[in-house]
């Protein structure tokens, strides 16, 4: 017979003010990468399948922001008001939780703590089939040292057996109600770091899970920038690009910028580049700048025999003056002759030299089409090129 997995509910704190973060909204529900941080939170555990229930302890003050920020969820109950004091808060959730019966587990979280992984929730709610309580820990790795109230150096502290406590701390509910209820009666809520230090004291089996550095806590100004940095997404760009040139009469042709002896010489407006016309059509292409004919129309004069270094350039300061950085450059050359191996390498310092990038951002490769179509027949030679970019404009 298999036994029906306990009814698992998170309770989030969010009723502190957070005045340390900075002048402004109290810091749950300041925006982090254009998203209340407190909704962030929230969508952690609603969207977790092992998340039944979902309460949420607010400063009576506020309701109206939290009704901006919070979307409904079927697992999102009415928010409760919380108390003076963390622990005064987090037992007004307990008991609202505890009232509508079925709820046998609890994982309690910070508010501003909004990069809980699915995974640190899991760990957190495995851990309370075998023990009544558990939180996530990270061992200590600096260097720990006593610091008095004048900022002087004191001595060292062992790191041995010392932690870092996180959020989630989990437990099974009956049993940290009665110890939170103990405490309260003896007054002495207030004397506890935690909900884990008010469980021990109380005789509950506390265990530790492996915590996230990731899961850090928005307190000071600099944990915004560094939260606005973790979520920056960039702009990244693909762009194409394809090009054709039939061979006509001469005893060499210019590909990928380096100028190759054969018994014959590629027909084009300009030098007939196969190579640097598609790369050059990719990178405007990834930027949605046109094509290389909108920006060099083959019928003006000014262009004729023209080195295509010249129009690689110029859609490279494009997409530079809009904000991009290449990030990397790939080319294939398709002819059965000349062969293109002896020259890759040139080929490929030339292009980074034109557009100012490491030759390791930059690909040049050939590939035959097996005697098939008019390369096969030596009629012409081919170029695919792609370009990836990186950044822009807001």
């Amino acid at each position: 017979m298999t036994s029906t997995p306990p009814h698992t509910a998170a309770l989030i704190v969010a009723a502190g003010r957070g005045m340390r973060a900075g002048e402004g909204l109290p810091k749950q529900y300041r925006s982090v990468g254009g998203r209340p941080v407190l909704a962030r939170t929230v969508a952690a555990f609603t969207d977790h399948p092992r998340i039944g229930t979902v309460q949420i302890v607010i400063h009576p003050d506020d309701r109206a922001l939290y009704d901006t920020c919070t979307p409904e969820h079927e697992k999102l109950l009415p928010p409760v008001s919380g108390g003076d004091s963390r622990a005064e808060s987090v037992l007004q959730g307990l008991r609202a939780l505890a009232t509508r019966g079925g709820i046998d587990t609890v994982l309690i979280h910070d508010a501003a703590r909004p990069f809980v992984g699915a995974a640190m929730i899991d760990r957190v709610a495995t851990a309370l089939t075998g023990a009544e309580g558990a939180l996530a820990m990270l061992p200590a790795v600096d260097a720990m040292r006593h610091v008095d109230a004048q900022g002087r150096i004191g001595a060292d502290i062992s790191r041995t057996g010392i932690c870092r406590a996180q959020t989630p701390q989990g437990f099974r509910l009956t049993r940290l109600l009665d110890a939170f209820a103990a405490a309260e009666a003896g007054d002495t809520l207030a004397e506890y770091a935690d909900d884990a230090a008010i469980a021990f004291a109380h005789g509950l089996h506390v265990v530790a899970v492996h915590g996230d550095a990731a899961n850090f806590k928005l307190t000071m100004p600099e944990d915004f920038a560094m939260a606005e940095q973790l979520l920056a997404v960039p702009d990244v760009r693909h762009g194409q690009g394809f090009d054709v040139h039939a061979f006509g009469e001469g005893n060499r042709v210019t590909l990928c910028g380096i100028s190759i002896p054969h018994d014959k010489a590629l027909s084009g407006h300009s030098d007939a580049d196969v190579g640097l016309h598609a790369l050059t059509d990719a990178i405007l292409g990834g930027a949605a700048m046109g094509d290389i004919g909108r920006h060099f129309p083959p019928d003006d004069p000014q262009w004729r025999g023209a080195d295509s270094a010249l129009f690689l350039a110029h859609a490279v300061a494009l997409v530079r003056e809009a904000g991009f950085v290449l990030s990397n450059l790939d080319v294939t050359l398709m002819c059965e002759r000349p062969k293109i191996g002896p020259h890759a390498t040139a080929m490929r310092e030339r292009i980074a030299g034109i557009c100012d990038i490491d030759i390791s951002r930059v690909s040049v490769k050939a590939t035959t089409t097996e005697r098939l179509g008019f390369c096969g027949r030596e009629e012409g030679i081919a170029a695919m090129a792609s370009a990836c970019l990186i950044g822009g404009k807001a």
